[in-house]
């Protein structure tokens, strides 16, 4: 249960597909305008899946479908690829990286 002043996560949808305009191309017309926001909760608590209220960082208040709690940053540049490595060690032997000779 999140309680207000809680760092987390809502979806909301800004615009529905059929509001949006003719100018884009068919296959994103077909899909409505999704935006995530993380801030500061401003109910008293609130459950996943509730309508809730934030306040971004910069003060914004934006009202949305709290989807998780003390949201965090989880990406990556993808798996080891071992091929890189010898990509790295070659090329720092061609250009003589940090003063090797």
């Amino acid at each position: 249960m999140a309680k207000r002043g809680d760092w987390v996560r809502i979806h909301s949808i800004v615009l529905k597909a059929e509001e949006r305009t003719a100018k884009l191309p068919e296959d994103t017309m077909k899909c409505d305008l999704q935006q995530w926001t993380k801030g500061f909760l401003q109910d008293e608590e609130a459950k996943i899946g509730d309508e809730v209220t934030v306040k971004t960082a910069v003060g914004r208040l934006v009202e949305g479908t709290l989807i998780e709690e003390n949201p965090y940053y989880n990406h990556s540049y993808g798996v080891f690829v071992p091929e890189i490595i010898e990509i790295d060690r070659q090329l720092r032997e061609i250009m003589k990286f940090g003063g090797e000779e």
